[in-house]
């Protein structure tokens, strides 16, 4: 299936030595190994500072070409300057990733709960200052842009116009679950319950999905996003899919099950 790109929140994750990675695997090995199963990931610890050159340069010599990392924005951008002022910042993150070439795949812009309809003029002009070579999702949290009324219908047709994929975060699975682990618990506090949105705005649909930790109960959904995932690519879309888990332990062990419901799409 070359135009779906599934995986998992990280790819560095020590846990998963013995049942994802080799026993003995070292970090160095981690990127590797994981790019052998999976063909995406999420580069969520961008979003905390900005990665050492050598650790850029480490990665593109790491990752196959056909590999995508999908880094999310810094705070500072979406959260502290919330997209104003933000130029400087903006043009380091770019500048730090791009020895990374093609294996970028969608940056992810992840605003702000309190990031509401009022500043959409302000979300527009700074996209329309983005760099055209590269591909954006976003995701919203705001209470309004999940409502079916203008302030939703005003931020699709943007992100359609600037060819902009919204992310659609889906934790029924998370909320829906009767685990009482400190992960679950602690997900359930973090994690935004946010209606489920299929649309797409962008020619990379971007789907994340955080799972209930009884692993089979999570199939039903699945289903259903390999159905949508298989429209999409129907429609020349190329969605990305990403799997999170409370702990992200068995995140690699959700990707297999979306990837198999996939091929009997």
């Amino acid at each position: 299936m070359a135009n779906v790109y599934l995986g998992c929140p990280l790819w560095a994750h020590a846990p998963w030595k013995g049942r994802f990675f080799t026993a003995k695997a070292s970090r160095e090995d981690f990127l590797p190994q994981y790019a052998r199963v999976f063909g995406t990931t999420e580069g969520n610890a961008t979003f905390y500072g900005l990665p050492a050159p050598e650790t850029v340069e480490r990665w593109a010599a790491e990752a196959p070409a056909d590999f995508r990392f999908c880094f999310k924005f810094p705070r500072v951008i979406s959260h502290e300057k919330a997209l104003v002022g933000a130029e400087a910042e903006t043009k380091a993150f770019f500048e730090r990733l791009a020895p990374l070439g093609h294996r970028l795949g969608p940056f992810f812009l992840q605003l702000h709960e309190s990031f509401g309809a009022d500043r959409l003029t302000g979300l527009e002009r700074y996209l329309d200052a983005l760099p055209k070579a590269w591909t954006y999702a976003l995701e919203v949290r705001a209470p309004e842009f999940f409502a079916e009324g203008p302030a939703e219908a005003r931020l699709d047709a943007l992100l359609t116009e600037h060819d902009v994929n919204r992310v659609i975060f889906d934790t029924r699975a998370l909320f829906a679950s009767s685990a009482t682990d400190s992960a679950t618990l602690d997900a359930k506090r973090k994690k935004p319950r946010v209606p489920v949105r299929r649309v797409a705005t962008g020619r990379c649909p971007f789907v994340r999905f955080v799972g209930d930790p009884h692993l089979e109960t999570n199939d039903p959904l699945l289903q259903e996003w390999a159905r949508t995932a298989a429209r999409w690519m129907a429609e020349g879309r190329t969605p990305y899919l990403f799997t999170h888990h409370p702990d992200d332990h068995f995140a690699p062990d959700l990707a297999r099950q979306l990837h198999r419901w996939l091929h009997e799409s």
